[in-house]
């Protein structure tokens, strides 16, 4: 049985450009499918945008939050550049 909620901190920080696209699709099929709740700490726009929503935290403070439903970016852009 999957967790009901999957923390990931940075999970493409340190990778190249084809694993981190991997590596988003795996965590949106996770949430698709098995219905789990993911949770993605990340500084890199591109990765955000795979998100259905979005919450801008600084200094501690919770601020815009978004509904991400237009997914107009992917991951990288057109020229494997992370956006």
């Amino acid at each position: 049985m999957p967790p009901s909620i999957l923390l990931a901190d940075e999970p493409t920080g340190a990778l190249d450009s084809k694993t981190s696209v991997e590596v988003m699709e795996l965590l949106t099929q996770l949430n698709r499918e098995e219905k789990v709740t993911i949770i993605v700490v990340t500084h890199e726009s591109g990765v955000a945008n795979c998100t259905d929503k979005i919450i801008h935290i600084k200094d501690g403070i919770i601020g815009e939050t978004t509904i991400n439903t237009e997914h107009h970016a992917s991951v990288f852009g057109s020229d494997t550049i992370m956006k």
